[in-house]
């Protein structure tokens, strides 16, 4: 019963956020911040995770394909299909879940705590679609790009660990790259990038608008949204691989 009593409250909290804004260029200006908050500062995160994670697979490949009949070539070939399909875009959402879900809760649930947000209710602004929108629509476009961009990090990782460890050539590399290559898999995964920031912004902003008492209460819904944004992504994640593939 809790938990339909929750979900009615979020989606309630959803649809206040798609409600016409007072004024565009305010939202506009927002957007533009959003996008550095939560996409080009998770930049540098997502380089480092992306690059080792893309050499661990080739080395991890390259060990399970020492068989003389197996052609080097699989060896890039798995390296790309691990980050396009799943990595690329599950894990760094999830990663991201992590850093930026509690960045939003903790944000949020302290305006609420400080009545910033009983303040703007009092002047007539509508406080979850002045403060939620752009993140979510922020998070909902740098996301695929993050993951394009994680996705070639990942390659270019794979390939220097190949080449360091002489377990894989360059050309045999980039045959495996373009070895039956389908555009529908990246399609695929931007998809889901857009599901997973939708998910990962409005969770912990659920949480964190909706929070009561003090720094304590923060830090538990901090957390909180960030387990079920996870737990959620997950479960989203088999939903539109078993509709998808």
């Amino acid at each position: 019963m809790k938990f339909l009593v929750t979900f009615g409250r979020y989606v309630c909290f959803v649809g206040k956020m798609f409600s016409r804004p007072e004024r565009f260029k305010i939202y506009a200006k927002n957007f533009i911040l959003e996008l550095d908050n939560l996409g080009l500062s998770s930049i540098f995160l997502v380089t480092i995770i992306s690059f080792f994670i893309g050499a661990v697979v080739t080395l991890q490949g390259a060990n399970n394909m020492s068989s003389p009949l197996l052609p080097k070539a699989l060896i890039g070939f798995l390296t790309r299909q691990t980050l396009l399909l799943e990595f690329s875009s599950t894990i760094v959402s999830l990663i991201l879940a992590g850093k930026i879900g509690s960045n939003i809760a903790s944000e949020i649930g302290t305006m609420r705590i400080t009545e910033q947000i009983e303040a703007m209710e009092t002047m007539g602004v509508n406080s979850v679609s002045y403060l939620v929108t752009p993140k979510v629509v922020a998070a909902m476009f740098i996301n695929p790009i993050l993951f394009v961009f994680s996705a070639f990090i990942g390659l270019i990782g794979g390939l220097v660990a190949g080449l360091s460890a002489g377990v894989v050539g360059v050309g045999d590399y980039i045959q495996g790259l373009n070895m039956d290559f389908r555009v529908f898999d990246i399609i695929y995964s931007m998809v889901k990038c857009v599901f997973f920031a939708f998910i990962y912004t409005t969770i912990p902003a659920f949480y964190g608008y909706y929070v009561q008492g003090g720094a304590l209460e923060v830090g538990k819904a901090s957390t909180k949204a960030v387990v079920d944004s996870s737990i959620i992504i997950l479960m989203v994640n088999l939903i539109i691989t078993q509709i998808m593939l």
